[in-house]
């Protein structure tokens, strides 16, 4: 645990993480568990743009998409009582950081490459920064954004756990912060 802050119940929770770690799979389940909102960043964009991501980055490019990401998890970061799983490179902007741990509980969902890597089947047609881009270009990028990610309150290791296992983990490990402050 790094950086924690003065802890409290009503915080929202933010998952952060690489793409395809498990994010809004454990944040979905930690809402459930802790009744409380669960906020996907990209659904609501997509939602709200009526694009995919893929098309948002492709219509609009990726700076654009990047400020319009900014804005929406600020929106939600100023909310109580929510879980948000954010997009894999949300992280990697300084500001989202900043708004980020200046006002929730920010857990970094951790994967080892040689797990992630089990999943780059499953994930390659929805993550555009991983179009055209060989394994050592996207080893090369995982490694790079984990500098971001370990800017965090707390991290929790999801090799060798099932999501409901990384998801009552998480809870256990809340609960235990929330009740010695």
């Amino acid at each position: 645990m790094s950086n924690v802050p003065r802890l409290s119940k009503e915080q929202s929770i933010v998952l952060t993480g690489f793409m395809g770690a498990g994010k809004t799979t454990i944040g979905s389940l930690v809402a459930e568990k802790l009744n409380r909102a669960f906020i996907d960043i990209d659904e609501v964009i997509e939602k709200e743009y009526g694009l995919s991501i893929n098309e948002i980055f492709a219509e609009h490019g990726e700076n654009k998409f990047r400020e319009i990401e900014k804005q929406t998890i600020r929106s939600f970061c100023e909310q109580p009582m929510t879980v948000i799983s954010l997009g894999g490179g949300a992280f990697t902007q300084p500001e989202v950081r900043e708004i980020c741990l200046a006002n929730c509980m920010v857990v970094y969902v951790d994967i080892s490459w040689e797990r992630w890597k089990e999943r780059l089947d499953l994930l390659i047609d929805t993550r555009p920064v991983l179009r055209e881009k060989d394994l050592k270009e996207v080893e090369e990028l995982f490694l790079q954004r984990k500098s971001a990610y370990q800017e965090n309150h707390w991290t929790l290791t999801v090799d060798g756990k099932t999501a409901e296992e990384a998801a009552d983990c998480l809870i256990d490990s809340l609960e235990s912060m929330w009740t010695s402050y």
